[in-house]
């Protein structure tokens, strides 16, 4: 299973994950539409103390504790990605709290959001590795996979 993978040694700080990644949930068509003005909305963010960035988002575990933990059967794991129903969210956010990654976030309408690989909308890759400069995220198989 193909899954997001953070080189923290090639990551810039620059933020253009976030941005990818927000304009990729918009739901827009223009990038310009979709950011200027407004609070992004990122499903990955990049975190570190200026010398070391890496970013941080979903690692759609095998035996996720977010979808144990949900109560109202929101979260699920399907073909080895987590995904939320936001239907069924309750906006209760034991997810964000039960996450080891901090991965998991409230989202601007107080229901869960999280990376979902942008399978929703038809980018091929995550857009956050599609977009990345220096290839600090990439979107690959690999032997070693935790969680």
């Amino acid at each position: 299973m193909k899954r997001v993978y953070v080189n923290e040694q090639w990551c810039l700080g620059c933020h253009l994950c976030e941005y990818n990644c927000a304009f990729a949930n918009s739901g827009e068509r223009d990038m310009v539409k979709a950011l200027k003005g407004r609070a992004i909305r990122p499903r990955i963010r990049v975190e570190g103390d200026g010398e070391i960035t890496y970013a941080v988002s979903c690692r759609h575990c095998r035996e996720p504790l977010c979808v144990r933990s949900c109560i109202s059967g929101a979260l699920s794991a399907e073909n080895g990605t987590v995904r939320i129903d936001h239907d069924k969210c309750v906006g209760c956010l034991t997810c964000v709290l039960v996450c080891p990654y901090g991965a998991v976030q409230p989202g601007p309408d107080g229901a869960a959001m999280k990376c979902e690989l942008c399978l929703a909308n038809a980018c091929g890759e995550p857009a956050c590795a599609a977009g990345c400069p220096n290839r600090a995220i990439v979107y690959e198989e690999r032997e070693e996979e935790t969680a």
